[in-house]
């Protein structure tokens, strides 16, 4: 296969992607938000609530308030990422308007549409900014904010956004049981798509401070056959110099590392938190997202 052949075919499949995650989306909005008189977030969410009052079709209204946002687009991102966000909004606002014409409700009960709806979008959208487009919308404005602040992740960015919807929703409709639970369905799509986008989290990393720093390190070096660096430290208070391990291991490894310094030393001072990637040896290849 030459390049040019693989070029094509990596266009389709993202192609492919794209038009799959927008049909996932448009199922969570079709048919579990809008039975429970719920909101998305974003300018999907003033959609659906212009769709409320006035019954203009919600895909379309989508569309058409998408566009100004699309120049914005152009300008910062080429019509590369232009492209494939406008076949994202053009296919999510066709298949949830192509949905409205089928007289199907999965559950019109707000808890359960909050929940099934807010898993159903998520990974729609996730699947969509997985090739690097979104549906447009506040999916720009949270990728334009992320380039100032890319340790912000993608889908918290669009939680914050997407609550100022919500509010007005609440306040214009005096709808606040809808609205809190419009707040749940947000939230687990949230969740939802950094799950998609970035993995669940497979990894512990481990700082251990202790007196018998050097038998801890041989110890879990031997037992787990795990990489140990050695950081030097200096207590604040005590103005001691100190061995701070740092280790990195598989998350059903952090048992065995919690026995390891109890019976070695209890007094020990340990932190465990989680990692969202780790590259190396025994663990992934570095990867670099497109």
């Amino acid at each position: 296969m030459n390049r040019k052949s693989g070029a094509v075919l990596q266009t389709a499949f993202r192609v492919l992607k794209i038009l799959l995650g927008s049909a996932v989306f448009a199922l969570g909005i079709q048919w579990f938000y809008h039975p429970a008189a719920l909101l998305s977030g974003g300018v999907t969410g003033i959609a659906m609530m212009i769709n409320y009052i006035t019954r203009w079709p919600t895909g379309t209204m989508m569309f058409i308030m998408n566009l100004p946002l699309f120049i914005i687009a152009f300008k910062n991102y080429g019509w590369r990422f232009v492209a494939g966000s406008l076949l994202g909004t053009f296919a999510s606002s066709l298949f949830i308007d192509l949905l409205s014409l089928v007289n199907f409700n999965i559950t019109t009960e707000p808890f359960l549409a909050s929940v099934y709806g807010g898993i159903i979008t998520g990974l729609g959208l996730g699947i969509v900014y997985s090739t690097g487009a979104t549906t447009g919308g506040t999916d720009i404005v949270a990728k334009l904010i992320r380039e100032r602040y890319p340790y912000v992740n993608f889908g918290t960015m669009i939680l914050v956004l997407d609550g100022v919807i919500i509010a007005a929703y609440a306040v214009m409709f005096r709808k606040f049981d809808k609205a809190m639970y419009t707040v749940i369905a947000v939230y687990i799509a949230a969740r939802v798509i950094d799950l998609v986008l970035y993995g669940s989290s497979q990894s512990k990393l481990c700082h251990i401070i202790s007196e018998y720093s050097d038998d801890i390190k041989a110890a879990i070096v031997e037992k787990l056959n795990r990489g140990v660096t050695v950081l030097q430290g200096k207590g604040a208070y005590s103005g001691q110099d100190k061995q701070i391990l740092l280790c990195v291991v598989k998350r059903q490894q952090i048992v065995e590392i919690k026995k390891i310094v109890k019976n070695i030393d209890k007094r020990a001072f340990v932190i465990v938190t989680d990692t969202r990637d780790v590259f190396g040896e025994g663990f992934g290849d570095i990867t670099i997202d497109k």
